[in-house]
């Protein structure tokens, strides 16, 4: 196997969790393997030393002052030319130890993209009560509207082949983003995409997660993709 492989992470005032979740990415057994890797941090302007660590740990660190979620991912994927791409948050929540195993996955079985599901392995303090009821909601949501068989909407993990940007249209630049590259993926006939089960751990610092008003934005979107788009 060869090609290259880009982890892109987008990051905002990190500093405590960014190092250890850096050393969770494989990139020596990706090597091994034959691919070239890229570590690409997309910063929003952090006013803490995220983009300093990340740098001494060996990351390419790009700046998106502009907020938003989806931005963060535009400018990674506009910034990287790998010719698979794995993403995660910068909080320890995501298995990047894992990468190698989702690269060989989506070769071997031919696939273009992979999305994870963590609600299949939740660590002890990973996910409140309050985040898991509106992850069900907003996934149930994605199966009803958009007849998707994903079981997490809203996980940040995938694993995909960069052609796939080319087939499919990414509007939002906020949380919807998550959801609305599942949907564009999993509806398109030439786009093979399966979910695979992972390990999801309790994050390092504070959350920045703002549940009510994430939610409903995201619950909103899925109602708009669908009767409006």
């Amino acid at each position: 196997m060869s090609g290259s492989i880009g982890f892109v992470i987008p990051t905002l005032n990190e500093e405590e969790a960014i190092e250890p979740t850096l050393d969770t990415i494989p990139a020596d057994e990706l090597e091994a393997h034959g691919y070239t890797v890229e570590v690409l941090i997309v910063d929003g302007d952090s006013d803490d030393r995220t983009p300093e660590i990340a740098r001494k740990w060996g990351a390419r660190v790009v700046t998106e002052p502009r907020s938003g979620y989806g931005r963060a991912y535009k400018t990674g994927f506009a910034e990287t030319d790998a010719d698979v791409i794995v993403t995660g948050d910068a909080d320890g929540t995501y298995p990047f130890e894992l990468a190698t195993d989702l690269v060989q996955r989506l070769e071997q079985d031919d696939l273009d993209f992979i999305t994870t599901n963590r609600l299949a392995h939740l660590e002890d303090g990973a996910m409140t009560p309050k985040h898991r009821f509106g992850n069900w909601v907003l996934s149930t949501s994605c199966r009803v509207l958009f007849g998707t068989s994903f079981e997490d909407s809203q996980s940040g993990m995938w694993v995909f082949r960069r052609s796939v940007l080319d087939r499919i249209e990414i509007t939002d630049d906020g949380m919807p983003m998550s959801e609305e590259i599942k949907i564009e993926a999993f509806q398109h006939p030439d786009v093979g995409a399966i979910e695979v089960d992972i390990p999801y751990r309790e994050r390092i610092g504070e959350v920045k997660l703002e549940s009510w008003n994430d939610g409903l934005r995201n619950l909103t979107f899925l109602f708009e993709k669908r009767f409006t788009h």
